[in-house]
């Protein structure tokens, strides 16, 4: 076995030092740790004239590589850890400071290399040999970083810091409504967050990093003028300098070391006024610099003639001014030509690509259904293709608001398509693909309606209203005013669409109401609501359950816009029922207010037709099963007696100008209406407990 006491000391020493840097290398946070604790020891023990121009020429490394890290990044997060690094780079600078103090004030009567070449050779290259040059020197530097590059950067660090933060909320709520919507997922959506969290953590930091720079400039200038007094009182009291050897040595050496700290500050200065500059850009400061600037070649045309102007000054010199013009020309005549290529070429690639072949779409496509389709013959597109109006696409917009405000559901956007084997005047409404509607309209005409129904006397074409079979009458639009006098209910064709549009909408409610348009209605509660929704889903119910109940509401014509107490009445519903159409019934309980308002006539009164004892018995002892599985078993020929019965009653009323609602037991609600929808779906089913106590009611008849 080999011996390690055999190798020779230097190999020990050597391997140890290159074990010693593997471990710093590979642990970063060791790494670290010393460095800062280095800074640190620094500012208690005196440091030799050697280590200290080692330490100060890594200082001036250090800025260097900080300012062309902020020169090159793409944006300013890319540097996120700014602040960190500034403090550490101020902590470094104000470190060597104390140790050059030290070194000046100690040794400062030996010569200007008391303090080390790096300190000697700015002193002598900067003042040339006279103090006064090297402290005008100075104190424009000074007067640069602190007045110039450190307070406009400060400021600019503070505004984005607001802006950033004011901005947050509206920011945040663009990403859910993007993720409500579909159109990233949950992923992008926490990424999106996480990115907005860190550039407004950022620009907080940075707001408060700028007082680093300003408060290391106003040390180095306490740091200077401390080290100058002191050492003219060191040299004349205690070296037995005379004031003018004094002064002018320890003055060379302060300022020299005032130089040697304030170039790395100028430049660490520098990049955070870069950096926080660059936070409404995106791209590497020359890219983003050289395409905007070059971007206007007007703008080199004009200064090449502002500087010939110039030059032609008598008394000013022409050779400079010549030389800039005639560079600034150039380069406009460049950029011009290179502009109208890069224009010629977009034709050209423009004009290519159409005349290509289209491409086929991806078979993907043939997937997509819309949920709400209109076709229109095209005698019938001038209606959303005239360039002076769009009554239809108007009238469409106008019925989503009042849909939404009705009964609380968004209906889907309509896509509206010409359709050529249609006729002319024909459309076709279609939900989810499937033909729901049609008719036949004539342009350049008005529909007239007698709400009585008698015969329309005027002179036109008979016809019949498409949305609910009523006898009509298309007439001249010169007849508006007489029909109108008459007392005839008179629309023209975009109303006629929209009106069937309407209809169809309010049929197919159930249908159109997707899970997507559930999660969005409960995503944008009120934050006082969504305590109770996180209570009971999905414990005790879950989203999807929810959709089935909205969906029992929105087919009977119950509008959904109290989201809050329906799902109050779901979260009492629930305790003891899983029962959906039980948990309907109950919450159509809790909106007994908005119902019976819904359907209160313009006299006050909800006009009823109850159902008579002996048809509730029929019904309670056709209902067959227990609890959850009840359903009906009516016999047939009373089925078709109690249609008739129903039938007859509300044509009567209809007749009478009444609109009744049929008024039933609460057990018996369900099943009503199941019947009743099937032959008859626009009458209205309410149950006893639906009747709310304020409500004035008048009973006009009983089946």
């Amino acid at each position: 076995m080999s011996d390690n006491r055999a190798l020779p000391s230097s190999f020990l020493t050597a391997g140890g030092l290159i074990s010693s840097l593997r471990i710093l290398t590979a642990r970063g946070d060791i790494a670290l740790a010393l460095g800062v604790v280095g800074i640190l020891v620094i500012l208690i023990l005196p440091l030799p004239p050697v280590l200290l121009d080692l330490f100060l020429v890594i200082s001036i490394t250090f800025s260097v590589l900080i300012l062309m890290t902020a020169l090159f990044i793409e944006k300013p997060l890319e540097f996120s850890s700014f602040p960190t690094v500034l403090l550490i780079a101020t902590m470094l600078r104000l470190s060597l400071n104390l140790a050059s103090t030290r070194l000046i004030l100690a040794d400062g009567h030996t010569g200007a290399e008391a303090a080390g070449h790096v300190i000697q050779a700015f002193g002598n290259l900067v003042m040339e040999g006279n103090f006064v040059i090297g402290i005008i020197v100075y104190g424009i530097l000074m007067i640069v970083n602190f007045i110039v590059i450190t307070k406009g950067s400060g400021r600019i660090a503070e505004v984005a810091a607001r802006f950033s933060l004011d901005a947050m909320p509206g920011k945040q709520m663009a990403i859910d409504a993007d993720l409500s919507a579909g159109l990233i997922d949950e992923t992008t959506a926490k990424h999106r967050r996480k990115q907005l969290e860190d550039e407004s953590s950022f620009f907080g930091a940075m707001d408060g990093s700028a007082k680093f720079v300003r408060g290391d400039a106003v040390a180095g200038l306490l740091i200077t003028f401390i080290n100058v007094i002191g050492g003219i009182i060191i040299g004349v009291a205690q070296q037995d300098l005379s004031l003018a050897e004094a002064g002018s040595s320890y003055t060379i050496l302060t300022v020299g070391d005032g130089l040697v700290t304030q170039i790395p500050a100028l430049i660490v200065s520098t990049a955070a006024g870069l950096l926080v500059s660059k936070a409404g850009v995106s791209g590497a400061v020359d890219k983003v610099l050289f395409s905007q600037l070059s971007g206007y070649p007007q703008a080199f045309g004009l200064a090449s003639l502002l500087l010939l102007l110039m030059g032609l000054v008598p008394g000013m010199p022409f050779l400079p001014f010549m030389i800039l013009s005639g560079g600034s020309g150039w380069l406009a005549w460049r950029l011009m030509n290179a502009k109208r290529s890069l224009l010629q070429s977009l034709d050209e690639e423009q004009m290519l690509a159409e005349a290509r072949p289209p491409k086929d779409e991806p078979i993907q496509t043939a997937l997509a259904i819309d949920d709400l389709r209109l076709e229109l013959g095209y005698g019938l597109l001038p209606m959303i293709n005239d360039a002076g109006s769009h009554p239809l696409t108007d009238q469409i917009k106008a019925l989503r608001r009042q849909i939404a405000s009705d009964m609380g559901f968004v209906m889907p956007s309509v896509r509206i398509l010409d359709n050529i084997q249609l006729p002319a005047n024909g459309y076709v409404i279609r939900v989810k693909e499937v033909d729901a509607g049609s008719g036949e309209l004539k342009p350049g005409h008005l529909l007239v309606m007698d709400p009585r129904g008698m015969p329309i006397d005027l002179p036109g074409i008979e016809t019949r209203e498409p949305t609910f079979g009523m006898p009509a009458m298309w007439i001249d639009e010169s007849l508006r005013e007489e029909a109108s006098f008459r007392g005839y209910t008179v629309v023209d064709p975009a109303t006629v669409i929209t009106t069937h549009l309407t209809e169809t909408v309010q049929q197919n409610m159930r249908e159109l109401f997707s899970y997507a348009e559930t999660r969005k209605l409960l995503d944008e509660l009120p934050t006082a609501h969504l305590k109770l929704l996180d209570d009971i889903s999905p414990a005790q119910i879950t989203i999807s359950g929810i959709q089935r109940i909205l969906q029992n509401l929105l087919a009977e014509r119950v509008s959904i816009r109290d989201l809050p107490s329906i799902l109050e009445g779901i979260s009492e519903a629930v305790g003891f029922t899983q029962n959906i159409g039980a948990v309907t019934e109950h919450v159509r309980a809790r909106l007994a207010r908005q119902i019976c308002h819904s359907y209160t006539g313009p006299n006050g009164f909800v006009q009823l037709i109850s159902l008579s004892p002996q048809w509730e018995q029929n019904f309670a002892e056709s209902i067959a099963g227990q609890g959850d599985e009840r359903q009906l078993a009516m016999q047939p020929s009373l089925l078709q007696e109690f249609i008739g019965a129903v039938r007859l009653k509300f044509d009567q009323a209809a007749e009478g100008g009444h609109s009744p609602v049929l008024l039933t037991s609460p057990h018996l609600r369900p099943f009503v209406r199941s019947i009743i929808e099937r032959f008859r779906p626009q009458t209205v089913v309410l149950s006893q407990n639906e009747i709310h106590p304020q409500a004035k009611l008048r009973t006009i008849g009983q089946i």
